[in-house]
């Protein structure tokens, strides 16, 4: 049973990575400093893993070995505090292509596809254009924002309908 589950999970792996996705373009450029902090999500697609989640926030903090911190929280419906502790790092130099992983040796896209001159907000995505996520500084953002950002949703190929927008009190 073990051997088939093994066999089954990299059939899964090479199948996978095999697939082709519509070109999706980044910002050119993250400057990490100014991206490290604390993010709320104000909008997601919504998952597993953050179902029945509000007042969600990212924190991102620079490691020794110059990987980043990933600390996710969220409160859950009934109340309840949940964290997720990850590690994430740069695919290249211009940082705006990162490698996240909560559960290694498994890793995730998160490419940074829009982000705000004064880092007050950014999108977040990955090329099979299953997640996506808005994020701020702030725990909310005002409509001429949204509009700017739902049109890039759409220039991206991303489904607009899918965005479930969070509650951050």
């Amino acid at each position: 049973m073990f051997k088939l589950f093994i066999t089954f999970m990299c059939s899964f792996i090479f199948l996978g990575c095999a697939k082709h996705y519509a070109p999706l373009p980044t910002v050119e450029k993250v400057e990490l400093n100014r991206y490290l902090g604390t993010w709320y999500e104000i909008a997601r697609f919504d998952h597993s893993f953050e179902k029945g989640c509000t007042n969600v926030s990212a924190t991102y903090t620079l490691n020794d070995d110059g990987s980043i911190n990933v600390l996710n929280q969220c409160t859950k419906e009934d109340g309840t505090h949940k964290e997720a502790q990850g590690i994430a790092y740069a695919e290249d130099a211009t940082l705006a292509k990162l490698k996240v992983s909560f559960f290694r040796p498994f890793y995730g896209n998160y490419w940074v596809l829009m982000l705000d001159e004064d880092y007050t907000y950014a999108l977040i995505g990955e090329p099979s254009r299953e997640y996506l996520w808005i994020l701020s500084r702030s725990k909310s953002i005002d409509e001429a924002t949204k509009r700017k950002i739902l049109n890039k949703v759409q220039e991206c190929n991303y489904d607009t309908s899918k965005l479930l927008w969070v509650k951050q009190e």
